[in-house]
């Protein structure tokens, strides 16, 4: 029989009601809430809640407890009082860059009551007359800054949350070494509640002090004509990525991401990274969408963690080893690329046997050596193969000439 814990114990249909209300809370406190979020938490028999929440709300006839440190202990917690009358507070809506998620996928629908606020971004759209459906979200409390750098396009409305009173000084100070410094910044404080405050300054002239740290940040982009715009399409200009000569040039990149044909959530192994360049092109396309990327020498390695970070912060893992002996112990992809070591003894074998039922692979190599093995796999596994030619126009002393770079040849398969 198998073992079962407290949380995973069956529960009768009777004890199938639910045991936990998850409460938005905004900034104006228990004069905010409805008749069905008050009677939840006069009800309960425990309340947890962030320090913020539980001075907000006031006094309560429960037991009141404030979340654990560190946070992901919170979940434990509340599942340890399955059961009893729980209520978790929230801010405004749970389901919007906040815990509910989190409680989803460790307690039943049925189990749970949900009682919304109206969310921080939907406050912030109508103070500022913006359709909520035209503006990019992003959150930036707990994550790097550089996230909303694949969002500065020009004549876009952003709305960002804060991680802290230094969020917007460090937004305006990225915006205008990028470009952006006409871009208007207005800082959203404490909205919704007594406190509320909205200032603005551009970009460039940003001086705003005294903010405090519940504070959202609108953005309304204004781009220079020099401002480094990322570019919808694959194939980012070469200058933008930080590299030692080992990197997939633009044009050769751009044709091989659209032979990788990038789905959402998937993952993608570069196999012999160099800079980083398919790995963050391919996690540049989807929000949920990954790469691992495996390089051997050290400096590389760094160099790729650099250039993830200052291109979007995108979602790139970087393993540094030897392949295939790298390969072990990281999770199964559902692409691989392989821009260097096809030749090596071993390495295609591993990745193809790590790949997925019906994922892909894509080689690319220049050597007549490589092209050698590509024959040679392409006979064995069929897929197909193309040779790609680019030539640059270049100074030949006063006039000018075509100068080819090295030719590429690229095999595609699939795994059955």
């Amino acid at each position: 029989m198998p073992e079962t814990s407290p949380e995973n114990t069956p529960l009768s249909s009777k004890e199938r009601q639910p045991w936990l209300a998850l409460v938005g809370l905004g900034e104006d406190g228990p004069s905010g809430l409805g008749a069905e979020a008050r009677e939840a938490l006069e009800s309960a028999e425990i309340v947890f809640g962030g320090e913020r929440h539980l001075k907000l709300i006031g006094t309560l006839p429960g037991e009141v407890r404030a979340w654990p440190q560190p946070f992901r202990n919170a979940l434990p917690a509340i599942l340890a009082e399955r059961g009893r009358r729980v209520c978790v507070l929230a801010t405004s809506d749970p389901f919007h860059y906040g815990i509910g998620q989190g409680l989803a996928k460790a307690i039943p629908a049925e189990e749970m009551r949900v009682i919304p606020q109206i969310s921080s971004f939907a406050m912030a759209c109508s103070r500022m007359r913006w359709a909520q459906e035209e503006c990019a979200l992003v959150s930036l409390h707990g994550r790097s800054l550089q996230r909303i750098v694949p969002l500065l396009q020009p004549g876009a409305h952003i709305l960002a949350l804060s991680w802290d009173e230094t969020t917007p000084q460090a937004v305006a100070t990225l915006l205008a070494a990028n470009g952006f410094g006409e871009s208007v910044l207005t800082v959203m404080e404490s909205l919704g509640g007594p406190q509320e405050r909205i200032r603005q300054a551009t970009a460039a002239g940003f001086a705003l002090d005294g903010i405090v740290p519940l504070n959202l940040i609108a953005v309304a982009v204004k781009a220079a004509p020099d401002a480094r715009v990322m570019p919808l399409s694959t194939g980012l200009p070469d200058d933008w990525l930080d590299h030692d000569g080992q990197l997939t040039k633009a044009d050769i990149r751009a044709i091989t991401l659209s032979g990788l044909a990038p789905r959402a959530g998937e993952l993608l192994w570069d196999v012999g990274a160099g800079s980083g360049s398919i790995a963050i092109e391919w996690s540049g396309r989807h929000r949920h969408n990954r790469a691992i990327a495996f390089e051997t020498v050290p400096e590389r390695a760094a160099r790729i963690a650099r250039n993830r970070l200052e291109l979007g912060a995108v979602a790139v893992t970087v393993v540094e080893g030897a392949a295939p002996d790298s390969f072990a112990g990281q999770p199964a992809p559902d692409v691989v690329f392989i821009g260097g070591g096809i030749t090596d003894r071993g390495l295609f074998e591993a990745a193809f046997a790590a790949l997925k039922p019906g994922g892909r692979l894509v080689a690319n190599v220049v050597t007549l050596e490589g092209e050698a093995r590509l024959a040679a796999l392409y006979a064995a596994h069929g897929g197909s193969l193309r040779r790609l030619s680019v030539a640059h126009l270049d100074a030949v002393g006063s006039l000018h000439g075509w100068r080819a770079a090295m030719t590429v040849t690229q095999w595609r398969v699939s795994k059955p």
